[in-house]
């Protein structure tokens, strides 16, 4: 088994107002990983993500790094595109290159190259307001690709579209995925979007937010339509939710 990439031991969350998001949360990453994080509103998974890319700090225990800096490049991709309307496709990706103080000029392959991966050649001058919801996030996509992370935080990014289209980007993610050799972490509320996607779901529950269970998704890669219809699928599905059920029932959840 590869070493861990990143240990969270013992976090506590607790916000100003006194909100409790997170409790004792435990979590270890391993290089190449796909993590889905699932549970109700309110159970910390974006707050476990945010942390990770440094966008806060714990109230309380440690996250460690077990690698060189420049081997935990991370994107960030949210629940909403978030690109900017007065811009076209090109501009929202060179963004992040643009902060960092590249010229246009000196990344426009880099950009035409994260454009061609997310499928959308022939719609670099167009606007966000001319692209479905499908493409914006694939724009969304291509602008954390254009950064060549090691490790892409995910936060609920199909959450908004319609299930056809989601399918359809679950399949590409996957695909990207394993092609570029990355570590995702990947927050849902969709249990069957999360077992067709991870090599392991990561169940939390809320009031605390906690981690309650580590259910490793043992099916092969590539995924197909052909999985998302068979009994190891509806066996995990049944699992995961089984687990947020008992929580609930017993009153810790």
């Amino acid at each position: 088994m590869p070493a861990h990439l990143l240990t969270l031991r013992d976090i506590d969350k607790v916000y100003q107002n006194g909100t409790v998001a997170l409790r004792g949360v435990n979590l270890d990453v391993q290089p190449g990983e796909f993590i889905s994080l699932v549970g109700p509103s309110g159970c910390g998974k974006s707050t476990v993500l945010r942390l990770v890319a440094g966008l806060g700090l714990p109230t309380s225990g440690t996250m460690q790094w077990h690698c060189a800096p420049e081997q935990h490049e991370l994107a960030f991709v949210f629940q909403a595109p978030a690109l900017m309307p007065w811009a076209n496709v090109v501009d929202n990706i060179y963004l992040p290159l643009k902060l960092k103080g590249h010229s246009l000029r000196s990344v426009r392959a880099r950009i035409q190259d994260a454009i061609n991966t997310v499928d959308l050649c022939g719609c670099e001058r167009s606007y966000p307001r001319q692209l479905s919801g499908g493409m914006q996030m694939r724009v969304s996509i291509a602008r954390a690709l254009v950064t060549k992370p090691q490790i892409l935080l995910m936060d609920e990014p199909f959450g908004a579209l319609d299930e056809m289209t989601r399918s359809r980007l679950n399949s590409d993610l996957l695909h990207l995925w394993e092609e570029k050799n990355w570590t995702v972490l990947f927050v849902t509320h969709n249990i069957y979007e999360a077992v067709y996607l991870s090599t392991r779901v990561v169940v939390m529950a809320a009031r605390p937010g906690r981690v309650i269970a580590n259910i490793p998704i043992e099916a092969t890669y590539p995924r197909t339509e052909s999985f998302r219809t068979s009994s190891q699928f509806n066996h995990y599905c049944r699992e995961i939710l089984s687990t947020l059920s008992e929580a609930e029932s017993i009153g810790v959840g």
